[in-house]
């Protein structure tokens, strides 16, 4: 890798951070930053400072605990800007996406086990040590992904109403369900030499597959949205994606324990480590991260609702603030 490919990165970190910096300060604000925000943001700042210092385990654990702060940073920014946020309106919400992240990244882990489009190095020997930074690490994925939506939301980016409507019909639903088990199966199913190119297909197969059953049992959904005119959800997860993923990329580049990209596609051209094609699919995938994480609430008040919830009330509840 280049130095050039380094520079245009920083500059592109640079730019995002200034932009939402930019956006923040000028945003009206409901309170001041709380507490866990402040502490956030001196966990990255922490972190940051040791892995310059070379101390040994901020290097190997740079992505967790950056990632750690982030999310208390951009709540406490999102409570101020909206007078509540996850952390203080539904603590045991978040904590259970992030216990649910772990999962459903591992979805993902599964695919790249048989595709290869990425691999980690620098891991410590000792597995604890290893299992730690992994369920840390993922832990940390979907919250950072809706934290940063709901940010993005909060600044008001992206508006709210529309009157311009998209509309889909019940053969276009089929359409994308099909299509979406094709993208989520076919690069599994095909030799490793064509399956490896078709990688790009799972970070939009599982949104085609997964929201329309969200609209049609009830859940939140994409497609509703756009129906009602309501782009600021898909358009903030969308957006969202770029600003983790640019994050993740710049983090990931400094850490010692880190990820490296294998997949056969733009290896030529990186910035940091990720080759340059790979940066478009970090929006559909915080799409995906919504439609999956939906669909796992869904499901559970579709299915798995007891059939006798005065008898079990208990069980019932403690279910319901697992799933949020």
């Amino acid at each position: 890798m280049t130095d050039h490919h380094v520079t245009a990165g920083i500059a592109l970190f640079g730019l995002t951070l200034v932009f939402l910096g930019v956006k923040v300060f000028r945003a009206p604000k409901r309170r001041a930053v709380p507490v866990h925000g402040w502490a956030g943001f001196a966990v990255i700042v922490g972190a940051g400072a040791l892995l310059s210092l070379h101390f040994k385990w901020a290097a190997i654990y740079f992505t967790p605990l950056a990632w750690t702060g982030y999310v208390l940073l951009v709540d406490g920014l999102v409570q101020s800007l909206r007078g509540e946020s996850r952390l203080v309106r539904a603590p045991r919400g978040l904590f259970a996406m992030a216990f649910w992240s772990v999962p459903l990244w591992l979805i993902f882990e599964a695919y790249n086990f048989r595709l290869k489009g990425w691999a980690y190095v620098g891991l410590p020997q000792n597995a604890l040590l290893v299992g730690i930074g992994y369920l840390w690490s993922f832990a940390t994925i979907w919250p950072a992904i809706h934290e940063t939506a709901d940010l993005l939301r909060a600044l008001r980016l992206f508006p709210e109403e529309s009157p311009r409507r998209i509309r889909f019909s019940r053969r276009t639903r089929v359409i994308m369900v099909v299509v979406g088990a094709l993208f989520v199966t076919v690069p599994v199913l095909v030799p490793l030499q064509l399956g490896r190119y078709l990688f790009g297909a799972v970070w939009v197969g599982f949104v085609l597959l997964l929201d329309p059953l969200n609209d049609r049992w009830g859940g939140r959904s994409v497609l509703r949205d756009l129906e009602a005119g309501r782009y600021a959800v898909p358009c903030s997860f969308l957006a969202a994606g770029w600003v983790c993923g640019i994050c993740w990329e710049s983090w990931n580049y400094w850490a010692a324990t880190r990820w490296v990209y294998v997949f056969p596609i733009g290896q030529s051209l990186k910035i940091f480590a990720m080759p340059l094609p790979g940066y478009l699919g970090f929006l559909p995938f915080a799409l995906e991260c919504f439609v999956m994480y939906e669909f796992l609430r869904t499901f559970r008040r579709k299915f798995l609702r007891p059939a006798h919830p005065a008898a079990l009330r208990s069980a019932g509840s403690e279910s319901e603030r697992a799933v949020r």
